[in-house]
């Protein structure tokens, strides 16, 4: 037996406990397909005064926690949020979110946080956080709703999806932009190979 195949024999399976496609994509550039997909159900509401960072990982370990792992299996969770300031922007549920979160980043610096938190195949879990520092341009109300028109921001952290057409709005980025999208791949990789996932 060869020795890709020995590797192959002995790797764990991989649940990723998210149904965002963008961090199974993401995944996909680690070459790690997910044995199985697994969306958890779970209370993503801030806590009161919770900062951000916190609010982060601790919302990727609840992911990670509550996915049904069997023995020997791997499991991956992410959550990304933004911040600004202590404030906390979460996903925009609508269309005047979208509107009210871009009016707020408009020619700012946010914080873009993206935690990642595994549990290896013997129970470890470990955890990273990503921080980017992201500056928006002064945005006019035209293009606030011209992108709103778009729909591209429902459901993203902070309103926009940096992958997208919000991407012509960042003059500075310093961080992962992997982790603006939704999974900081230096992170990730980092935790699959301490949890014992074989990568090229």
């Amino acid at each position: 037996m060869s020795a890709a195949l020995v590797a192959a024999a002995v790797t764990p399976p991989l649940i990723l406990a998210s149904s965002s496609p963008r961090r199974a994509d993401l995944l996909a550039r680690l070459g790690v397909t997910p044995a199985r997909i697994a969306a958890p159900d779970i209370d993503e509401s801030p806590l009161p005064a919770e900062p951000p960072r916190r609010y982060v990982e601790r919302i990727a370990r609840a992911k990670a926690l509550a996915v049904e792992r069997a023995p020997g299996e791997i499991v991956l969770a992410g959550d990304t949020t933004i911040a600004l300031g202590r404030r906390i922007l979460g996903k925009a549920e609508d269309a005047a979110s979208v509107g009210t979160m871009l009016g707020l980043l408009s020619g700012r610096r946010h914080h873009c946080l993206s935690a990642v938190c595994v549990i290896a195949a013997d129970g470890t879990l470990r955890s990273r956080l990503s921080d980017t520092i992201v500056a928006f341009k002064p945005l006019s109300a035209a293009e606030i709703a011209g992108y709103v028109a778009s729909g591209e921001g429902l459901g993203k952290a902070g309103g926009y999806a940096i992958q997208g057409r919000a991407e012509a709005f960042v003059r500075f980025l310093s961080g992962s932009h992997s982790g603006v999208v939704g999974l900081p791949l230096f992170e990730t990789r980092a935790l699959l190979l301490a949890s014992g996932l074989a990568l090229g």
